[in-house]
């Protein structure tokens, strides 16, 4: 499954733990008609001409009542606001879910990515 979009800037809360993300302008995702489970995706991110393995989170509704589409991508860290994004979205990793602490957040991230890097 392929989504198509722009990247907006979000709440900066996975640039302050560590694992900053493309957040999505997610309309064209709300024009699939299929689309997948929330959850967290291994996933290819074209930006700019260039690919990236990333960490995709498609997850429950946020504050304005949308669904929230960003991704981690590996071996990127600058800013991509305003930039037209393609994230296909790979291999289903784990379900969606609130955790009770930061620290247990980060470590799930951690592997999480671990899962991500090691994909061909």
């Amino acid at each position: 499954m392929t989504i198509l979009g722009r990247v907006i800037r979000g709440a900066g809360y996975g640039k302050k733990i560590g694992f900053p993300t493309l957040n999505l302008d997610r309309r064209n995702f709300l024009k699939l008609e299929k689309k997948p489970a929330f959850g967290v995706y291994y996933g290819l991110v074209t930006l700019a001409k260039k690919r990236y393995k990333a960490g995709v989170i498609i997850g429950p509704l946020d504050k304005k009542g949308s669904p929230k589409v960003e991704a981690h991508l590996l071996g990127f860290s600058k800013n991509a606001y305003g930039k037209k994004v393609i994230i296909e979205v790979g291999k289903f990793i784990r379900k969606f879910k609130k955790f009770k602490t930061e620290k247990a957040l980060i470590a799930q991230i951690q592997k999480d990515m671990i899962f991500v890097a090691k994909q061909s």
